[in-house]
Order: C-alpha cells, then structure tokens, then sequence
C-alpha cells in the first residue's frame, strides 16, 4: 500500500477562500469599503459593551452608596 501523498500547500481556510471570491465579484474600492464598514460595525459593537459595562459599575456605586 501507498501512502497518501502530501500536500505542498495548505488547505485554504473558509476565511482565504471568501477573500479569494470576494476578489473575483468586487472591485478595489468595494472591497475597501466593505471591510471598513464591517470594521466600523465592531468598533460599535465594542463601544456599546462599554457603556453597558459602565451602565453596571455606575449602578453598583449609586446602590453601594444608598
């Protein structure tokens, strides 16, 4: 029996092959704005986290203090 022969390349991840796509389907300046409203979309996601974090501690200082 043979073994399996080996790869010289890895297999591409799920995220290289949708960037491999997204090449394909889009041009320059699409892309650039997809991945920045994207990024724009998890820098809101972060800032809301905060206040909701900071929502918390403000009301654990008021309640500490009643």
């Amino acid at each position: 029996m043979h073994a399996a022969p080996v790869r010289a390349s890895a297999i591409p991840t799920v995220t290289t092959a949708l960037r491999a796509v997204e090449s394909l389907l889009l041009s320059s300046g699409q892309r650039t704005a997809r991945r920045n409203a994207w990024t724009a979309v998890l820098e809101d996601r972060r800032r809301a986290q905060d206040r909701v974090e900071a929502d918390h501690v403000l009301k654990a200082v008021a309640d500490h203090r009643s």
